[in-house]
């Protein structure tokens, strides 16, 4: 009797970020199918999601991909559920309106390789700081791409379970990286995303590197870490229309709060107006700009203004079930 190793994944109820958890559950003659993923539980009063006295909380498979560091392993992506089967409070994923996918997301994702023996990041010396940014963006050679060997092995896996990554390179600042995924349907994209960092810690305990995802670790002349949203609907993508998509741009306008409230903690340290961000309290948009809260890609003018748009200001922290949320429920708003 075959047997298989079903990884399931949630996030937790810690604050101001949630992070992953995961346990194994043993199945015998696993069909390979999501429908065949049972219903599980867990300790919830030791993940900040219940009380001792009532610590039942469910987990509810919503995607399942195949765990390429595991022989007959399956990674399952879980939706954190009450006992009472009702979405729990920390379930970001099911305030997503989009059943339909009409919504397409491709978030880049950047994080730091970070050194645990230094607390810094990987490529930082014991004391003081390396030559500055510039040469390390998009970088080859040694002295300016640091940790090549843990994110090509990461982008290797990543395929092999099937998530859609698009891309990766080396970021601006020393040890800092990227890389991107696009999903046809918010959850979808944000289900992989999270495997995906899921996969990337993992990689980082084998190495014995920590990933360092807050948005702004390394205070000083260094770019911080972004989590840009780059989005589509119907909509947008057929428009044909320079004033559709300002009456869509300009729907975010009053809405800065709800928006930076989900878009990762600290985000203040990193919105600055300086190292191609905008500050956090103001909201533009422009053609190609990168230090707008939203760029318009000039592919999408060029295209006769049908295509996407880039919300820059979801950091690296961020949640991006409860990003794509906020932006779905912009975005309609403004096209009743």
């Amino acid at each position: 009797m075959a047997k298989a190793k079903l990884e399931y994944i949630w996030l937790d109820g810690y604050q101001p970020m949630q992070s992953l958890r995961s346990k194994t559950k043993i199945v015998s003659d696993f069909s390979g199918k999501l429908e065949d993923c049972p219903m599980w539980s867990f300790d919830g009063s030791s993940t900040e999601q219940a009380p001792g006295n009532s610590s039942d909380c469910l987990l509810k498979p919503v995607a399942l991909y195949p765990d390429p560091t595991r022989k007959d392993g399956w990674l399952v992506m879980t939706e954190v559920l009450s006992a009472d089967g009702n979405p729990h409070p920390t379930n970001g994923r099911a305030h997503i309106e989009d059943d339909d996918n009409d919504f397409w997301f491709g978030f880049e994702q950047e994080y730091f390789l970070w050194d645990p023996s230094i607390n810094k990041p990987l490529g930082f010396p014991e004391s003081g700081y390396p030559a500055p940014q510039g040469p390390y963006y998009c970088s080859v050679g040694y002295g300016k791409a640091y940790g090549r060997d843990i994110i090509e092995e990461h982008l290797d896996i990543c395929l092999e379970a099937g998530l859609n990554v698009e891309g990766i390179n080396a970021e601006v600042a020393t040890g800092q990286w990227e890389f991107q995924i696009f999903a046809k349907g918010a959850k979808s994209a944000g289900d992989q995303i999270w495997v995906a960092r899921y996969l990337l810690e993992r990689v980082g305990e084998a190495h014995g590197v920590a990933i360092e995802w807050h948005c702004k670790p390394v205070k000083g002349d260094w770019n911080g870490s972004g989590m840009h949203a780059n989005f589509s609907n119907t909509l947008l993508r057929t428009a044909g229309s320079k004033e559709i998509y300002e009456k869509v741009l300009e729907s975010f306008r009053p809405v800065i709060a709800e928006h930076i409230a989900v878009y990762g903690p600290d985000n203040h340290l990193r919105l600055t107006g300086k190292h191609e961000t905008q500050s956090i309290d103001t909201f533009s948009y422009g053609v190609s700009d990168r230090g707008a809260s939203i760029r318009i890609p000039v592919v999408t003018v060029e295209k006769g203004w049908k295509g996407y748009l880039e919300d820059r200001r979801p950091n690296s922290a961020a949640d991006p079930y409860k990003v794509a949320a906020v932006i779905i429920k912009t975005v309609k708003a403004a096209s009743l």
